[in-house]
């Protein structure tokens, strides 16, 4: 078996890389098996509710003739929640999902940031490979044996699943931003390494090193207009926090 990768490293503009670890098969099981059940629960829910009204009585049993107001208002609507909760979720929680949130892990891309629409559908319709033959046999393997975790959706889209936090840093500068949302992990981490380092720093570096963190995650919103270390450091610290 492989050795557990180090962590996704990304170049950072403040010149120092920046390293997220990589969720193994444990958290990332645990994360499964907590959506499992949420988006189980959520089909059923609807197939319940919508099946009752339609007969308008207590009782759940289909038409015995084809009748496509049964498949159209009970049936699809509980097959849509069960298959589209994964990419729905991930999509707009910016690669987390309940239960990926839960266990304290997102999806990224390979460049540290949250993936699009393209990439979350690519690696949730390769959930049907990975499924098979069953309980996720082929997923799961690969998730054990590959150095970075991945399993085929994950190889097909370029994306990975990295910590958010981890108790050490639960409370650290880079953790509160991406509990935000403001930053991706990446520009969180980077955001909070200037931070860290600018005691050290000449004014000149403060300077150009907050210029090019804003210009970077603000893009035309940012303020980068000529003021001094303390209004500069403030600027940064106020993307951190948003």
């Amino acid at each position: 078996m492989s050795q557990v990768a180090p962590g996704l490293i990304i170049d950072s503009v403040t010149g120092i890389d920046v390293s997220l670890p990589v969720a193994g098969p444990g958290v990332r099981s645990f994360a499964f098996i907590i959506d499992w059940h949420i988006r189980a629960v959520l089909a059923l829910g609807w197939y319940v509710a919508a099946g009752l009204l339609y007969n308008g009585r207590w009782s759940l049993s289909a038409p015995l003739t084809n009748d496509a107001r049964w498949f159209a208002t009970v049936v699809l609507p509980a097959l849509a929640i069960y298959f589209l909760y994964q990419p729905v979720a991930e999509l707009a929680m910016r690669g987390r999902t309940p239960g990926k949130r839960s266990a304290g892990i997102r999806v990224v891309t390979r460049q540290g940031g949250p993936p699009g629409a393209g990439p979350l559908l690519v690696r949730n319709v390769f959930r049907l490979i990975d499924s098979l033959p069953a309980f996720y046999g082929v997923g799961l393997t690969l998730v054990v044996f590959t150095r970075e975790h991945v399993r085929c959706g994950d190889m097909a889209a370029g994306t990975l699943l990295v910590y958010e936090r981890s108790g050490a840093d639960a409370l650290s500068p880079e953790a509160a931003a991406m509990r935000l949302g403001a930053l991706d992990a990446a520009g969180a981490e980077i955001v909070a390494d200037l931070l860290q380092r600018w005691p050290a720093l000449t004014p000149e570096a403060r300077v150009r090193l907050a210029r090019a963190v804003l210009q970077r995650y603000l893009g035309p919103a940012a303020d980068l207009s000529d003021a001094d270390e303390l209004q500069w450091r403030a600027r940064v610290e106020r993307l951190a926090s948003r």
